[in-house]
């Protein structure tokens, strides 16, 4: 029993969904997003809700029909409210800093780091240690921040690097001197 998959979508005012065959294409203020399902899944869009069916209880069936809900409901408010990762660097002389559209970093290696945002993906820099990615799509905010992180991932010992806001750092215990 999928629970999340027998959720109704609500489309907020603003939002316009439409559906051609198995692709759904949702339009709002932030932007538009278009996705193709499985042709098995039923997307109905009725009276401003939208409802996911499956055609029966087989596994590839059970599987895909919270996937296909939850990526709907994504697109739904990704383009009415968009979608937002805050990072935050620790380390002493760590610190970011935008130029023009591209994001600088300094997070202790002999060059600096660039990174360009795609197309529909915003990065904003509010204090040299605070990075905050946005944007209308998931999947792409959440991979750039996911770029973002990898270039200096949080070490164990004193909990330097680039890590999300609010995320716990595991710390280890260091070497005991005699």
């Amino acid at each position: 029993m999928s629970r999340i998959g027998k959720k109704p979508i609500e489309i907020p005012a603003g939002v316009t969904v439409t559906k051609k065959d198995s692709t759904v294409t949702v339009k709002g203020p932030k932007g538009e997003l278009t996705n193709t399902f499985n042709s098995d899944i039923a997307i109905n869009i009725e009276d401003n809700v939208i409802n996911v069916t499956r055609p029966s209880e087989a596994k590839e069936h059970r599987s895909l029909h919270g996937t296909t809900r939850s990526l709907l409901s994504n697109m739904v408010e990704g383009v009415s409210k968009g979608f937002e990762k805050s990072l935050e660097l620790v380390g002493v002389g760590y610190r970011a800093q935008k130029q023009g559209s591209k994001l600088v970093l300094n997070v202790g290696y002999s060059h600096p780091v660039e990174f360009e945002p795609e197309a529909g993906v915003e990065i904003e820099v509010p204090a040299n240690t605070k990075i905050i990615v946005k944007g209308f799509n998931k999947e792409k905010v959440g991979a750039l921040a996911s770029n973002i992180r990898a270039v200096r991932p949080p070490e164990p010992y004193k909990g330097k690097g680039i890590r999300y806001e609010g995320e716990n750092v595991r710390r280890k215990e260091g070497k005991t001197g005699k």
